[in-house]
């Protein structure tokens, strides 16, 4: 298996699993209302829903930092989405969303070549490899603060 299919296999089981650690995102999703995504059982924290829009912001500024385009910082709502509604049809739009996003640049990673792999970043100081794996691991993060909401709300 190539390092690039690897890399893909690593982002869809980032969101599907199975991962080695414990649950993959879906996994930790799974059963979270969107009231309970929206929430915010830890003073100062953030809900899960804004961890979830974060996730999916960063899949996608990781999808154009591929293609060249955004490799600037992100601005504050870039970075953490607002919650522009919080009824039950929009959090599963989040959801699905967030499955979308990491198949979208699983896809995109897949046929990279060994070469496109250790290039940089154009305008960053960091590889396209060290890029993918940072979103993995940028995923898995955020999949243990949402398992810590949780049971704080104590689902």
């Amino acid at each position: 298996m190539t390092r690039a299919r690897q890399l893909s296999k690593h982002l869809e089981h980032t969101t599907t699993g199975p991962m080695w650690h414990g649950p993959a995102l879906a996994e930790v999703l799974d059963g979270v209302t969107a009231e309970g995504a929206a929430a915010r059982p830890i003073a100062g924290a953030h809900s899960i829903w804004e961890i979830v829009l974060h996730v999916i912001a960063w899949a996608e500024i990781g999808r154009a930092r591929l293609k060249g385009q955004s490799t600037g910082d992100p601005t504050p709502a870039e970075d953490w989405p607002p919650v522009s509604s919080s009824d039950a049809d929009a959090w599963q739009r989040a959801l699905k969303q967030l499955d979308t996003s990491y198949r979208h640049l699983a896809a995109d990673a897949r046929d990279l070549d060994e070469a496109r792999l250790d290039a940089l970043v154009p305008g960053l100081d960091y590889s396209v490899a060290v890029l993918l794996h940072g979103i993995v691991e940028h995923g898995t993060y955020h999949g243990g603060q949402i398992v810590l909401l949780k049971r704080a709300l104590g689902a």
